[in-house]
């Protein structure tokens, strides 16, 4: 049995949550739906619009592959997370809440001078986050960030999406999938938000290299990676790079492909005020259940049980306590 379950890579971002109308996003230029990449002064200027919110802001560590791991981990299934963050009170928070989830991580030397990134996400009455992220420190992580110890240690290695905006993060992904590779550790991506898939394709195309054994993607993600509007094609293009997938569909459920058979899982019907973390929730959820021993269709009802949850509440994480109970309620 590995030491660690999965081993993630990605941006560390502490999150900035601020309920707004549509009207403002458009007043403001926000592209709603998407990650946008921001610097620190277009940052500031969208938190000075949004001044007389901030006493209803939620604030809390976030980043896909962060936000996965540490539900993986509270769910009982170890992890190890490569990221890196600043020697400033953002980078001393998430460094406190990995480590409260019981994620091992890279971070225990010395941390440079710099800004810890930061993502202000914004979340409009139909429950859509809209992200603008400085990735601060987080823009130079690289492969010295890697523990190829810890990924030989593990039984997946999985890598953000996001990653392919940064060329020191987009060659980390591509070593971490060649030590994996290597070291017969199997290998999963998220793709991460459609503009990623639009903008990003030859990037994204190198860090899948020949072939992945898993990637997450939302419907949006999987007909932008085939360049088409029909699901059925999007399914037969994933295919041709990926051993199995999982395609969520939101309100739709998700549908789940383990090499032989195309499952849909209903959706648990909830009330959704935040849909931020969703797809990472479902994303831990579904490597928990599928590395303790559950079939996909299984391990999908399961994350998709998760991520109602996380949606149904403000953040992209649920309270410790919730993780157990979930686990206890779905597993007994």
């Amino acid at each position: 049995m590995k030491k660690y379950v999965a081993y993630g890579i990605g941006a560390a971002l502490v999150d900035t949550e601020i309920k707004v109308q549509d009207a403002e996003l458009a007043q403001m230029n926000v592209e709603k739906g998407l990650m946008t990449l921001v610097d620190e002064d277009r940052q500031r200027e969208l938190l000075d619009h949004l001044q007389g919110h901030l006493i209803k802001a939620n604030r809390a560590s976030g980043g896909s592959a962060g936000n996965s791991m540490i539900a993986t981990a509270h769910f009982g299934g170890p992890t190890f997370m490569s990221c890196k963050v600043a020697n400033d009170s953002d980078g001393d928070i998430y460094i406190a809440d990995l480590e409260a989830a019981g994620v091992d991580h890279c971070l225990k030397a010395e941390r440079a001078a710099g800004t810890t990134g930061k993502c202000l996400v914004l979340i409009t009455p139909d429950a859509e986050r809209s992200m603008n992220t400085f990735l601060g420190i987080s823009e130079t992580l690289s492969i010295e960030q890697l523990d190829a110890g810890a990924i030989s240690a593990s039984e997946y290695v999985y890598l953000e999406g996001y990653l392919v905006t940064s060329p020191t993060g987009r060659a980390a992904a591509i070593k971490a999938r060649e030590i994996a590779e290597a070291a017969g550790v199997k290998t999963a991506l998220s793709f991460s938000d459609p503009g990623m898939v639009e903008f990003f394709r030859d990037g994204m195309t190198e860090i899948i290299g020949d072939r992945l054994n898993l990637i997450f993607c939302n419907e949006d993600e999987a007909l932008g990676w085939a360049q088409s509007d029909s699901l059925d094609v999007a399914v037969e293009r994933l295919k041709t790079i990926a051993d199995t997938f999982v395609i969520t569909r939101g309100s739709d459920g998700a549908l789940t492909f383990d090499g032989t058979a195309l499952v849909e899982i209903p959706a648990h019907k909830v009330h959704a005020v935040d849909t931020n973390g969703a797809g990472d929730m479902f994303a831990g959820a579904f490597l928990y259940a599928i590395t303790k021993g559950e079939d996909f269709p299984t391990a999908g009802r399961f994350a998709s049980l998760a991520a109602g949850k996380v949606v149904a509440k403000y953040g992209p994480r649920l309270p410790a306590e919730d993780y157990r109970a979930l686990r206890s309620e779905f597993f007994s």
